[in-house]
């Protein structure tokens, strides 16, 4: 008898922490589409990406596009825009960079290498292999252009993504979209950063796809480097120190 009262309370406390468990998700699941009903109200058109509980007690993490993370009370009423930290034995850890990467790994994925222009070394002679969002008019983009070559001869292949700073339908996009529509988009690519004068083209092109993706990938200027790690290198890093950076030398 004792046996089967102790299996009954047994029972009992699992199907409570069963019920429990399945209350709490409901709970969250509308807690979140209030916050961001809330949200949307206060600035009708923000693109959140997702919503979920943040490691912060009484708050949410809500991610907009872009990578920004707002940290929001769970009345919806204030927020704060920061990276997450915790400490670790080993130091302080940017848990939110941690989560940025995971994204990036993605979108890397899903990427279509056709729709790139690509400078890159026979395949047995590649190491490593950098996603860069570039522009024509960029002053650090025509300097790692510049290096291209050096990186090939590392083992180092580079693919572009189209970038235009100054937004779809600038004069960079044009130059971009007339680089990627040539017959020989490396040819055009090369010369049009070189400040030389390449034929308007228009066809069929990538490069607003590419502008949004910059968005998703957390760019905020050009030259910005994806590593294959997920890591985003924002800016110009000289050839030899770049390829320090991926392993590639010592």
């Amino acid at each position: 008898m004792k046996s089967l009262v102790k299996l009954l309370l047994v029972v009992s406390v699992c199907l409570s922490q069963q019920i429990f468990a399945e209350s709490r998700a409901d709970e969250i699941a509308l807690s979140f589409e209030a916050v961001k009903q809330k949200i949307q109200q206060a600035r009708p058109g923000l693109p959140i990406d997702e919503i979920s509980e943040s490691a912060i007690p009484g708050y949410f993490e809500v991610r907009v596009a872009g990578g920004t993370l707002l940290h929001v009370n769970e009345t919806g009423e204030h927020f704060f825009v920061s990276d997450l930290w915790y400490i670790s034995e080993q130091g302080f850890v940017n848990a939110t960079e941690l989560e940025r990467v995971d994204v990036r790994l993605r979108l890397l994925d899903e990427l279509d290498e056709t729709k790139m222009v690509v400078f890159a070394p026979t395949p047995e002679k590649t190491k490593a292999t950098i996603t860069v969002f570039t522009d024509i008019d960029c002053g650090y983009c025509r300097k790692l252009h510049q290096e291209v070559p050096e990186l090939n001869e590392l083992g180092i292949a580079v693919r572009y993504l189209a970038y235009p700073r100054a937004g779809v339908g600038s004069d960079s996009y044009d130059k971009l979209v007339s680089a990627w529509c040539a017959d020989d988009p490396r040819t055009a690519l090369t010369e049009s950063k070189a400040g030389q004068e390449i034929e308007n083209r228009t066809c069929a092109n990538p490069v607003a796809e590419h502008y949004a993706l910059g968005d998703q990938f957390g760019v905020t200027g050009t030259p910005a480097v994806v590593y294959e790690s997920g890591f985003l290198q924002p800016g110009y890093v000289e050839a030899t120190e770049l390829a320090r950076r991926l392993g590639v030398v010592n």
